[in-house]
């Protein structure tokens, strides 16, 4: 399990320097951080649901 969560924060760091994704940090205990696509993100939608389709044919 903390491998797994490792990888996730190394992805959402690529994610947020490749301008796919915003991060509001909540200075609370224990640390939240919200994360939300941005309007490039937001753009490969249409990508991620034509991937799905195919992966379900």
């Amino acid at each position: 399990m903390q491998q797994f969560i490792k990888q996730c924060i190394i992805d959402m760091k690529v994610l947020y320097k490749d301008g796919l994704i915003t991060g509001t940090v909540y200075p609370v205990v224990p640390p939240k951080t919200e994360y939300n696509l941005t309007e490039l993100g937001k753009s490969f939608i249409p990508v991620f649901n034509a991937m799905c389709e195919w992966g379900r044919d």
